[in-house]
C-alpha cells in the first residue's frame, strides 16, 4: 500500500484489531436462543458499547428490539455543520455448523495460513472492527470530519427484522446523508469491490400431513400416502431439470448487467467437486444476482440411524427463497406459498408460515458518495479501479433504510470475499483486506466531507 498517513496509522493498529476481534469471535452470539444463550449475544452487545464510550461516542445505547435482541447504536459528533454518515455492521453470526469439522474451535480466533479464522471474523465482526479502525486512524490524523453514528445489529443472521421494525418506530434515529454498510465484501481479494444490489429474502416453513399416525410400511406401505414422500415431490416441483428455481408466475428471467462472473471462478469460489453441474441456465451472474434462488434449508423426518420400517403421516421443511431486485418480497412469499400448496399431492394436508422476510435492494451508483469511496478505493488498492458487483445474499434494513431516508446515499463494502467462506465451516479474514477497506473507509469519509 502507498505510504500516506492514514495507511501507516491503519497499519500501526492492526495488532489491536486483532486481539479486539479475538474477544469477539468469542462470544457465541448467535441470535437463536434455542440453540445458544442469549447471555452470550448480550455480552457482544456490552462489549461493542463499552468500545464506543471508548471512542468517544455519546448517546450509547442497547435498543432492545422487537424481535426479542438487541442492536447497539452510538454518536460521535463531527465538526459543526458536517455531514452525518451511518455506519452498519452486525454482532450476531450463523451457527458454527459441525465444529468437528472446524481445523481450529470456531469460537476462537486462529491465525493460519496468513488467514484469520473464527466464525463472525469476516461475518461480521470484521465489519465492526474495519469502522473502529478507520475511525480511530482519522482522529490520529486530524480528526473524524463528519457526525458519525454507527449501528450493530444483534440479528441480522435471523432474518427476523428486529432493527428494520425499530428503525420505522423511531425514524430520526439512524438518519444521516449517507450510509456504509460492512456487511458485502470484494468480488475477490485485492480488487476494491462496492455491492450495488442485494437480493431479498423470505424463509418458510412447510409441513404435510397425511395419516393420523405413522404406519408399518410391510402392513399400509403401498396405498397409505406418504407424507415425507408428498413432501420431496413438492421439493422438487421448484426446480427445473437443469436446477434453476421455478415457482408459479415468479419471474426468472432477468439479466445482470455489470461484472461477470466466469464458471471457472465460481467452481473455484464455491468449491464445487469435479464433475458436479453448476445449475440453472445464463450467466453465473444472472444466477446468483439478478434471478430467484430457491433452497431447502432443513426437513424435519426421521434419522437413517435408528429409522423403522414405517409409512410417515407428518413432514416439514424451511424453505428459503431470494428474491432479486425488482420483485417484492410480499408478493414472492405468497407466489411461494401459493406454489407448494398447488404442487402438493395425493389432497395431503399443507400449512405454510412464513418465519423471515426482506426486500432486495439496488443503489444508486451515480452519486457523490460513490465518487468519494471510488477515489478512496483508488488510493487504498493502488492500480486498481473500483468494481460494481451484485451480491445474492440479503441484508433486509438496506431496503427499510432506502425507504425511510429516500436522499440518503447507501454503500456496501465489507470484508466477505470468497475465500472468506462465509456461513460455512471454516469462516475466515484476510487481514490485509481488512487494512486496505480500513483505509479505504478512512479516507472515504474525509473525502465524503470535503465533497
Amino acid at each position: 500500500m502507498s505510504s500516506n498517513p492514514v495507511a501507516e496509522t491503519v497499519a500501526s493498529l492492526l495488532p489491536r484489531a486483532k486481539a479486539e476481534l479475538t474477544e469477539l469471535v468469542a462470544f457465541k452470539s448467535v441470535a437463536d436462543f434455542e440453540q445458544f444463550p442469549k447471555s452470550e449475544s448480550e455480552a457482544a452487545a456490552n462489549w461493542i458499547a463499552d468500545a464506543l464510550r471508548a471512542e468517544g461516542f455519546v448517546d450509547v445505547a442497547l435498543l432492545d428490539t422487537p424481535d426479542g435482541t438487541q442492536s447497539v447504536y452510538g454518536y460521535l459528533p463531527g465538526p459543526e455543520g458536517a455531514k452525518t454518515v451511518l455506519l452498519y455492521a452486525h454482532y450476531d453470526v450463523q451457527p458454527p455448523l459441525d465444529e468437528a469439522g472446524w481445523a481450529t474451535p470456531p469460537f476462537e480466533l486462529t491465525e493460519r495460513d496468513g488467514r484469520w479464522y473464527g466464525r463472525g471474523s469476516a461475518d461480521c465482526k470484521g465489519g465492526l472492527v474495519m469502522h473502529l479502525l478507520a475511525l480511530r486512524a482519522l482522529k490520529a490524523n486530524g480528526g473524524v470530519p463528519v457526525h458519525v453514528k454507527v449501528i450493530v445489529e444483534g440479528s441480522e443472521e435471523q432474518g427476523t427484522g428486529g432493527l428494520e421494525q425499530y428503525a420505522e418506530q423511531h425514524p430520526e434515529l439512524l438518519a444521516a446523508d449517507t450510509i456504509v454498510i460492512g456487511d458485502t465484501g470484494n468480488f475477490r481479494v485485492g480488487l476494491p469491490t462496492v455491492t450495488t444490489t442485494l437480493r431479498g429474502m423470505t424463509l418458510i416453513r412447510v409441513q404435510i400431513d397425511t395419516l393420523a399416525g405413522n404406519l408399518h410400511s410391510g402392513q399400509f406401505g403401498g396405498a397409505a400416502p406418504d407424507a415425507l414422500a408428498a413432501l420431496i415431490r413438492v421439493l422438487d416441483s421448484l426446480r427445473t431439470d437443469d436446477g434453476s428455481t421455478t415457482i408459479d408466475g415468479l419471474d426468472a428471467t432477468a439479466v445482470w448487467e455489470g461484472l461477470e462472473y466466469t464458471e471457472d471462478q465460481f467452481r473455484t469460489d464455491a468449491k464445487v467437486l469435479d464433475g458436479v453441474q453448476l445449475i440453472g441456465e445464463g450467466s453465473v451472474a444472472d444466477r446468483i444476482w439478478a434471478r430467484p434462488a430457491v433452497t431447502v434449508l432443513g426437513i424435519d423426518c426421521p434419522p437413517v440411524v435408528g429409522a423403522t420400517p414405517s409409512v410417515q403421516s407428518t413432514a416439514r421443511a424451511l424453505i428459503s427463497l431470494r428474491v432479486p431486485p425488482g420483485a417484492d418480497a410480499v408478493a414472492a412469499t405468497k407466489l411461494l406459498q401459493a406454489h407448494v400448496e398447488a404442487h402438493t399431492p395425493w389432497g395431503a394436508r399443507v400449512t405454510t408460515e412464513q418465519i423471515g422476510q426482506g426486500q432486495a435492494f439496488r443503489a444508486d451508483t451515480e452519486s457523490p458518495a460513490y465518487r468519494a469511496m471510488a477515489d478512496a478505493m483508488t488510493v487504498a488498492y493502488p492500480g486498481e479501479t473500483m468494481q460494481y458487483a451484485g451480491q445474492g445474499g440479503s441484508i433486509p434494513l438496506c431496503s427499510t433504510l432506502a425507504g425511510l431516508y429516500p436522499q440518503a446515499e447507501i454503500l456496501l463494502i465489507g470484508l466477505s470475499e470468497p475465500e472468506a467462506q462465509i456461513h460455512a465451516l471454516n469462516e475466515s479474514v484476510s487481514p490485509q483486506e481488512l487494512e486496505r477497506l480500513s483505509v479505504a473507509e478512512a479516507l472515504f469519509l474525509r473525502n465524503y466531507a470535503a465533497g
